[in-house]
C-alpha cells in the first residue's frame, strides 16, 4: 500500500459502519482502475463531512455539484 492509499484508507475511517463499508469498498475494488478524474473525485468527497456523506448515500440529499454526484454513483454501483 503507497502513501496516498493509506491516507486514502484513514480518511474513508468514519466511524459509521454503512460509510465504512462504502468507501472501503469502493477503494478496495475500484479506485485502482478509475481514472485520475475519478481518483479525484474520491478524494474531494472524502473531505466532506459525514452527514453530508450519509445523506447523499442514503439518497435524502443529492450533491450539488455533478462532480460529487458522479463519486457517489460510482461507489453506489461498486456494492
Amino acid at each position: 500500500m503507497n502513501d496516498v492509499t493509506a491516507r486514502l484508507r484513514w480518511q474513508c475511517r468514519r466511524g459509521m459502519r454503512e460509510l465504512d463499508q462504502l468507501l472501503c469498498g469502493y477503494l478496495d475494488e475500484r479506485y485502482r482502475e478509475a481514472t485520475a478524474a475519478e481518483k479525484a473525485a474520491f478524494a474531494a468527497l472524502l473531505e466532506l463531512p459525514d452527514p453530508e456523506l450519509a445523506g447523499y448515500f442514503l439518497g435524502r440529499i443529492e450533491p450539488e455539484d455533478p462532480v460529487i454526484a458522479r463519486a457517489v454513483e460510482c461507489i453506489l454501483e461498486s456494492r
